[in-house]
């Protein structure tokens, strides 16, 4: 994980207006949200892993499943996972673990951020602070 400085950490603003604005830009929700905090995602990379921007934010003012709750933005971040290469030493087998537990564990679920997507993802948060707080 590779933190980055914004001016987005602790601004507020309308759930929806943030979501139309980086929708727009390429984020999606990420998958690890709850009622009162969640994360726009932007993918990065996904070679022989991923790397995702995300920035975290959390509710101050309702639940993240109205459109007019105001959200409060946390420090972005840079995420990189590695994926296992060759077979994964902890599979089950069977037809009913095989329905169920499809997917290896990442081989380093907090890898090294590349160099190369520090640069990328400064410039993508310096655009998402002028489309949010402008």
């Amino acid at each position: 994980m590779k933190p980055i400085k914004s001016k987005l950490e602790n601004e507020c603003c309308a759930l929806n207006e943030a979501e139309d604005v980086l929708k727009g830009m390429g984020f999606s929700y990420g998958g690890n949200w709850d009622y009162d905090h969640g994360y726009f995602d932007y993918k990065l990379d996904d070679e022989v892993g991923y790397t995702f921007l995300r920035i975290p934010f959390q509710a101050i003012d309702g639940q993240l499943d109205k459109k007019d709750t105001t959200i409060k933005f946390g420090e972005p971040f840079l995420l990189a996972h590695k994926y296992q290469v060759g077979l994964d030493d902890n599979a089950e087998t069977g037809n009913i673990s095989g329905s169920f537990n499809q997917f290896s564990e990442p081989q380093d679920p907090d890898a090294t951020v590349d160099q190369k997507w520090i640069g990328i993802a400064k410039d993508l948060v310096k655009k998402v602070e002028t489309a949010v707080l402008n």
